[in-house]
């Protein structure tokens, strides 16, 4: 599956939640509305713990200068 934005994921997760909580799905298509949902979810998990950790590679500097240093993702990915 191609790399998917966080924004698209998460509206994704949300279309699985709504369709979700209608009452008139059948078996089958609940369990591929949830399938969908917990694959979202844990891209959207995946986005947003890769942003904490480019977050947390602001560095203070004893003089009080912020400096980055390059975040190296999963398998050496930038």
């Amino acid at each position: 599956m191609a790399k998917e934005s966080f924004e698209k994921a998460l509206l994704s997760l949300e279309k699985a939640v709504e369709n979700l909580e209608k009452e008139d799905l059948s078996l089958e298509e609940a369990l591929r509305w949830f399938e969908q949902g917990v694959e979202r979810l844990a891209l959207c998990r995946k986005a947003l713990q890769e942003a904490e950790n480019k977050v947390e590679l602001l560095i203070k500097e004893r003089d009080g200068r912020l400096r980055t240093r390059p975040f190296e993702g999963p398998e050496g990915e930038e």
